[in-house]
């Protein structure tokens, strides 16, 4: 990035959205990084695409309103992809089905005439984890988060790293089993297939009626954090099942450790509210497997900003790219 895309949108707050499959965000950032008037709400994916851009725009400018602090300056929107940063469209998202080259980014600029720029969720959390949380003073950062599903964003030598199409640091879709099980993305074997918190309620469910003494056997709806709990609690199938998540997931970022060699792994996400029960291993594995230097340069953090990571970053890229127009003059630089 070059100084003409930096704080482009100038001092001033800007309206920033969080779009995933299950829940909508929507809140006004300033540059400190701090977020106001944070919404949440349902995505209902399955009314489509049209019926909840309304809603979502509905909430900005509820948003802006309950933030207090006037006008905002630009529109940032993160979201999950495949999307074209470049043109703010969004492509097709597994996560949302049938927004089918949504022009997500112009449709915000016309609704609050301001600029809007699009940007990978995840992408969006590591930039704003790189500049204001848990990889403040590194060089070169990975950031991954876990959560329905699991995305990654990569800070190279102190530049976002976006590759040629703009949707680079696909963490969650590293292989650890080939063959194994289908992931969302097509494949089979990925790691969001095992880790992802989608996929540990999934694998719970499926396996749990052949261990009826646990926990789970109990319960009517089996999700990760009852997963974690129950594992937590000394639950013998939930404990195996937790050791082979994290074991996979260490294996992942030791192939990115050797492959990036990072000062700093940040994790986020809602599985990571396990804490050290998630952190400690990952660590471990990191540690014993990862080539030297490798292992002993990186650390592997929990993520600093908090529930609202996806609001701040999607702030955090309109303050960075959306005065210059969408995605435009020098991001790539």
């Amino acid at each position: 990035m070059n100084g003409s895309t930096r704080r482009a949108a100038g001092g001033r707050p800007a309206l920033a959205f969080d779009i995933g499959g299950t829940k909508l965000a929507a809140g006004v950032v300033t540059p400190d990084g701090v977020p106001h008037g944070v919404l949440i709400r349902p995505t209902r994916r399955e009314e489509g695409w049209r019926a909840v851009v309304e809603r979502l725009f509905a909430m900005g400018r509820d948003a802006v309103a309950a933030a207090g602090l006037g006008d905002v300056a630009a529109v940032g929107i993160a979201c999950g992809g495949p999307l074209d940063a470049a043109t703010g469209t969004l492509v097709a998202p597994p996560h949302l089905p049938g927004w089918d080259r949504v022009p997500i980014a112009r449709l915000a600029q016309d609704a609050f005439g301001v600029p809007a720029a699009l940007e990978n969720d995840a992408t969006a959390a590591a930039l704003a984890e790189f500049r204001l949380g848990a990889g403040v003073g590194a060089d070169t950062m990975l950031y991954l988060t876990i959560s329905t599903g699991i995305g990654g964003g990569a800070v190279v030598d102190g530049r976002l790293h976006l590759g040629a199409a703009g949707n680079a640091a696909e963490f969650g879709h590293v292989t650890v089993c080939r063959g194994g099980r289908r992931c969302s993305c097509g494949r089979s074997g990925c790691i969001e297939a095992y880790a992802s918190g989608t996929s540990i309620a999934a694998r719970a469910r499926e396996l749990v009626a052949d261990r009826p003494e646990s926990a789970l056997a109990a319960l009517d709806v089996i999700t990760a954090a009852d997963v974690t709990s129950a594992a937590g609690a000394g639950d013998a199938f939930a404990t195996a099942l937790w050791d082979e998540t994290v074991d996979l997931l260490g294996a992942a970022v030791t192939d990115l450790v050797n492959v990036f060699e990072p000062d700093v792994v940040v994790l986020g996400g809602g599985v990571t509210r396990a804490g050290d029960m998630l952190l400690e291993p990952v660590r471990k594995i990191v540690s014993t497997e990862a080539m030297p230097p490798a292992a002993a340069a990186a650390r592997i953090v929990l993520a600093g900003l908090g529930e609202h990571v996806g609001v701040v970053g999607a702030g955090v890229v309109a303050q960075e790219f959306a005065g210059v127009g969408v995605r435009g003059g020098g991001v790539r630089d």
